[in-house]
């Protein structure tokens, strides 16, 4: 196992496009300082610039690393969250420009799938997560499902040798104001 994570943050370190099972769906994901392999995962999706991209991270300590105030309430939805939620911070820092909303905003997710979980603590950096499909079709549940352009067009592919396990959906997703306020995006 520990040769098949050593390819995929190769993948991630030499500026590639890594296919992999996230803790949600299929995903596209880079390195998040990397403008040019972000550039190619919207290329490869055909996905306006203009539409944001998640950011997943391993450990919540990493919050700091990436969000330049975590708001309080922050610490307590994502530790105790049983299902995977993705969270809108007011402002992120230590990323791609492209991976901020105009207001500066950043969307992040801690991952609680081991598989998932395992790949982004042996990188030492948080990883860009999307879904694996082409831009207005639906999210890809399993390997099958996803678009050939997008496996032939990545950099590398990191399947669980443990099997894909049931088909996941998207997580929920909240933003959080500094001040306590929360809106829920995606229920």
């Amino acid at each position: 196992m520990q040769n098949m994570y050593h390819e995929a943050i190769q993948t991630l370190k030499s500026g590639g496009v890594l296919l992999y099972p996230s803790d949600t769906i299929w995903g596209l994901g880079c390195d998040v300082r990397n403008e040019q392999a972000i550039e190619k995962i919207l290329e490869l999706k055909n996905r306006p610039a203009s539409k944001g991209l998640i950011v997943l991270i391993s450990k919540i300590e990493q919050l700091s690393e990436y969000v330049e105030q975590v708001p309080d309430l922050a610490w307590d939805l994502v530790e105790f969250a049983e299902d995977p939620l993705t969270i809108i911070y007011p402002k992120g820092k230590n990323v791609s420009p492209s991976l901020l909303a105009p207001d500066g905003s950043i969307a992040i997710r801690l991952v609680k799938d081991e598989f998932c979980k395992g790949l982004i603590y042996r990188y030492q950096r948080a990883i860009v997560s999307t879904s694996a499909n082409l831009s207005g079709e639906p999210s890809p549940l399993n390997f099958a499902g996803i678009a050939p352009s997008i496996v032939t067009g990545v950099d590398g592919v990191l399947k669980n040798p443990a099997g894909e396990g049931p088909a996941k959906k998207a997580s929920k997703i909240v933003q959080l104001g500094l001040h306590g306020d929360y809106k829920l995006i995606r229920g």
